[in-house]
């Protein structure tokens, strides 16, 4: 007799219906399969590791009862979302996790029928699940609308928006609030706290059930009685029961309910969609559940790169992780005299605040519930009382620091690119009409990576070229970026300082110095042609050139430092001295750097322009050299973009030296 092979349940799984038809205990089983693939998974390719893992029941309840993809289900951001994609049909392509060419590490409508609406951001799904449950209505048609919502993305002020707007049409339509206490960092704020104290009293839902006994058990003895009994009721619901919040905001409430058991899940959206009308389901889970690692540090490995799996610190037996080679298992060679990696431009930006800080106390920062990505813990933990974190409401974040800058304040708003854009009309109205000193510090400035087009910060310096009195700076390094935190700081107005995720090129650090506003830099001398770069890609205009050189092309290389404004003696010299410039930069071509240029070379007959950026589409997905190079962003696309440019100019022209505006 042959060996036994086990077979997954997973491996049956195709879609969403296929789970209707198992028992409980297989579902669990499904449970402990699907979190041992997402950590196989993430292990190996990296994403978000402890929010998927704390949402596995959930996905099983939610999917075991209703059908999708007739039954709508909104996912908030999409960090949530990867075991709704193991059982709607992508198990087979799940290895291929935010990998070029393979799945989002979000929600995409193109993906999938079942990802019914693509999310990155937070605090969307509640407005997009309610213009779905009234489009339902509109049309005389009958299916389920859920959203599901953290209890982090229910601090944005779009979610509280939906809320009021839900709450007064009074449609069927149900919000499941995954509350883990969690958004990256940990949640901060009143809600918060509220929804703390709902999770954490267990006497308020012996309360409610008291309560409801009570009041079924008072006779109503004619109209006097009926109202009477009616304003006890409302009366003592709103000192004993949870959810008084939701139901003056027109919701029915229920919970807090374990989100880990199925049953006790599956009952309550079976309920809570019969009931009708707006409803919301507490439903508490645990981030990281059933890794250890994860659970313990749920703010480090809710974004993870890939890591060598702890087994003993799983709550089930993988039948497949303790098979797979993992890259630590070779043994490793000490390198003498090795120096420890460059600091990430993240934790640069947070080491000069702290230094600056320390000078001036009139210097605080904020950030929209991103503390550690932005660089900030030091910063928080040395001065607590100038550190503020929002959570994700990017625009009062803007507008706060405005007012701070009122009375006396240096402001440093630290926000990612792609987020920035949720406060573009703040940063307008309430900063730059005001000309308010307020510097805003925008982290992953350029194309990201993994995360794909939700978060690739492509389009900053073209959405802030636009606005008057704006400056942008983007530095070369890290060294560089100290100096532009310094200037941005002490200037008077408001300032945007953009850099990428990337790590600098290491070495000792010198105290940061003032910048001139719109003064660049020649780094290298050439006759042919002048590469004109910004920001990271400076490096790669450098290597870019040198490939030129070998060709037989003389390129200098200017360091531009500020989008806005530009260093136009520094282009007038150059202009007259190669008569091309090719400009480089990682942000969107149209309205971005290059455009600049183009508009300050507009009445000039005596250079030609070439822009190198971001194509007008949305990048996908990858690693970020993949995408560098699919763009034409990386030296050796650049060298042979240049070069093709110039052998179609010398064919087409010579050039001409006419007169010169500098």
């Amino acid at each position: 007799m042959g060996p036994i092979v086990m077979t997954r349940i997973l491996d049956r799984i195709d879609s969403p219906q296929d789970l209707h038809g198992l028992s409980l205990e297989e579902l669990y089983i499904l449970a402990q399969e699907l979190r041992e693939e997402i950590i196989h998974t993430v292990s190996q390719v990296g994403g978000h590791l402890g929010p998927n893992l704390g949402t596995v029941e959930l996905t099983l309840a939610l999917h075991s009862v209703l059908d999708s993809p007739r039954d709508r289900i909104v996912w908030d951001i999409g960090h949530q979302a990867y075991p709704h994609k193991l059982v709607t049909g992508r198990r087979d392509r799940f290895h291929t996790l935010r990998q070029y060419g393979g799945i989002a590490g979000f929600l995409r409508r193109d993906e999938s029928p079942h990802d019914h609406f693509g999310a990155g951001h937070a605090s969307t799904s509640l407005s997009a699940a309610l213009g779905m449950a009234v489009a339902r209505d509109r049309q005389g048609e009958k299916y389920a609308v859920v959203a599901v919502i953290g209890d982090g993305a229910l601090t944005g002020g779009m979610a509280f928006e939906a809320l009021n707007n839900a709450g007064q049409m009074g449609l069927d339509f149900v919000v499941v609030l995954n509350d883990n206490d969690m958004s990256i960092s940990p949640n901060v704020g009143a809600l918060s706290n509220y929804l703390t104290r709902l999770r954490m009293d267990p006497t308020l839902k012996r309360a409610r059930e008291d309560l409801e006994w009570l009041m079924s058990k008072i006779p109503a003895i004619g109209g006097p009685m009926r109202k009477a009994t009616e304003r006890l009721k409302g009366s003592l619901r709103h000192l004993l029961v949870p959810g008084s919040f939701f139901q003056e905001m027109g919701f029915s409430y229920f919970g807090p309910f374990d989100g880990h058991d199925i049953a006790v899940l599956q009952k309550a959206i079976r309920d809570a969609v019969d009931r009708g009308g707006p409803v919301v389901l507490h439903v508490v889970t645990r981030k990281g559940k059933g890794y250890e690692p994860a659970e313990q540090a749920a703010d480090k490995m809710h974004g993870a790169r890939p890591f060598t799996v702890q087994l003993e610190g799983l709550e089930f037996t993988p039948r497949r992780l303790a098979a797979v080679p993992k890259k630590s298992d070779a043994p490793v060679k000490a390198v003498p005299n090795q120096s420890p990696p460059p600091p990430s431009y993240s934790k640069v930006v947070g080491q000069v605040l702290v230094e600056l800080a320390r000078k001036d106390a009139s210097i605080v920062a904020i950030t929209a519930a991103m503390p550690d990505g932005t660089g900030l813990t030091e910063f928080a933990k040395e001065f607590p009382e100038r550190f503020f974190d929002v959570g994700i409401a990017e625009q009062h974040a803007v507008t706060f620091a405005a007012g701070l800058t009122t009375a006396g304040m240096r402001p440093v708003a630290c926000i990612y690119s792609t987020f920035l854009q949720r406060g573009y009309d703040q940063v307008i109205h309430d900063v730059a009409v005001q000309q308010l000193p307020v510097t805003f510090l925008i982290d992953r400035a350029g194309l990201v990576g993994e995360d794909g087009p939700t978060h690739h910060g492509v389009f900053d310096i073209a959405y802030l070229r636009c606005v008057p009195g704006m400056v942008i700076m983007s530095p070369k390094d890290e060294h560089e970026l100290r100096d532009m935190v310094k200037t941005a700081i002490y200037y008077d107005g408001p300032v945007a300082v953009r850099y990428p995720r990337d790590s600098g090129r290491g070495g000792a650090m010198r105290a940061p110095e003032t910048l001139p506003i719109g003064r660049g830099e020649t780094l290298r001398e050439g006759h042919d042609v002048t590469l004109v770069a910004l920001g990271p890609l400076v490096g790669q205009a450098l290597v870019a050139a040198e490939r030129l050189s070998a060709k037989g092309i003389s390129a200098a290389v200017v360091n531009a430092r500020f989008a806005k404004p530009l260093d136009e003696e520094l282009l007038d010299e150059w202009a007259r001295r190669t008569g091309r410039l090719v400009t480089i930069e990682d942000g969107a071509k149209a309205g971005g750097f290059g455009s600049a240029v183009l508009e300050w070379a507009e009445d000039r007959d005596d250079v030609r322009v070439k822009r190198l950026g971001i194509p007008d589409r949305f990048i996908d997905h990858g690693a970020l050299p993949l995408l560098r190079r699919e763009v034409g962003l990386d030296a050796e696309s650049i060298a042979d973009t240049v070069e093709r440019w110039l052998r179609g100019a010398d064919r087409s022209r010579t050039r001409r030296v006419g007169r010169s505006s500098g």
